[in-house]
């Protein structure tokens, strides 16, 4: 790993950190850490340290696991070796956690999909980041990465977020697995599969490396709904993706060959939402309710920043917040939701709270 790409992987992971405890703590003597973290990295001693939990809850609750400042920095200094090698092979319409894409080109392409065609199936995993399979996600990670180095410090990254997420995933079984059945004691608990082989599966919610990894494991679904498939209107942002046709039929047998196709990954879909609609019904993405037309803002997401606002003008109020965090608060949020028909919205909410 050479010092020109740690100094920058620092410099990327303390960017609107550096007032932060863990930040401002490494940036003491940052020469000197960079220089122990680089010889660690060379002489294969460098072992990621505890990951911190804290939960959220919007949009939905989720268990954030946030990993130590150094490990952040190697996080960094990983991807900005890998990334290039694996954007060649990405799809261009997957949005998420890519440099150019992101939540509002995502929400562009989709609207302009829903003019194209009259319906729209829109699928999502089922505890996406939980699910995933480390030995899947390794195979398709080794297919690109060929240096020992590189493949040592992706397995090193994903030992240490073996078991954060154990608790958020149930246990799924699926067609291959009763292949074994008959010949195994069960199904065990935590990875370990009819085939008797321990698959640790799960991603840190909050590491750089599981956003980008996540693109890597879905790769091939992209490509098999594209090509395999042959439909030639479908985009995802993480896990959430959507496919447009003039047919009903054929929308329905599409779903049925990404539900048999996950399963070769050990994904399941939420069935029951993956409902083949009308687009001018009005389609759930993002935080918005996407028409051909126009946009609309969840109203969960109302609700949301409406009871976070009043929460923090009592904090501001108190002292315990400053102006400066409030108001970066409020901007936040109002540079997401322009991007839909919100501007009456946002006048009858701001009108209570002059700020």
């Amino acid at each position: 790993m050479s010092w020109e790409n740690l100094l920058l992987a620092y410099r990327q992971a303390a960017r609107g950190k550096r007032g932060r405890q863990a930040a401002a703590a490494f940036e003491f003597q940052v020469a000197d850490k960079l220089l122990a973290l680089q010889d660690e990295l060379t002489q294969g001693s460098y072992q990621p340290g505890s990951y911190r939990h804290f939960v959220i809850h919007e949009p939905k609750r989720r268990i954030i696991s946030a990993a130590p400042f150094r490990d952040r920095v190697v996080h960094h200094a990983l991807c900005n070796l890998i990334e290039p090698l694996f954007e060649a092979h990405f799809y261009d319409h997957s949005y998420a956690n890519r440099a150019g894409k992101g939540t509002h080109r995502a929400i562009d392409q989709l609207q302009a999909l829903s003019r194209r065609y009259r319906y729209v199936l829109r699928l999502d995993i089922v505890q996406h980041f939980p699910s995933l399979d480390h030995t899947v996600l390794k195979e398709a990670l080794f297919r690109v990465l060929e240096e020992d180095k590189i493949r040592w410090l992706v397995s090193a990254i994903l030992k240490s977020g073996e078991g954060v997420l154990a608790d958020e995933v149930s246990l799924a079984s699926f067609p291959r697995d009763s292949l074994f059945a008959a010949h195994g004691p069960g199904v065990h608990w935590d990875g370990v599969y009819w085939d008797g082989v321990h698959h640790p599966r799960g991603l840190p919610i909050g590491n750089l490396t599981s956003q980008f990894w996540s693109n890597c494991y879905l790769n091939s679904l992209d490509w098999f709904v594209v090509r395999q498939l042959g439909c030639p209107a479908y985009l995802r942002y993480v896990d959430d993706f959507a496919l447009f046709a003039d047919s009903k039929q054929l929308l329905r047998s599409w779903r049925l060959a990404i539900i048999a196709y996950l399963a070769k990954v050990r994904l399941k879909i939420h069935e029951n939402g993956a409902q083949i609609t009308p687009v001018d019904h009005g389609i759930p993405w993002l935080g918005f309710v996407v028409y051909p037309g126009h946009r609309r803002l969840k109203r969960r997401n109302v609700v949301n920043f409406h009871r976070r606002l009043e929460k923090n003008i009592s904090l501001y109020r108190c002292g315990e917040l400053s102006f400066a965090e409030l108001d970066a608060s409020v901007q936040g949020w109002i540079n997401h939701v322009r991007y839909g028909d919100t501007w009456g919205l946002r006048r009858h909410l701001f009108q209570g709270h002059p700020l």
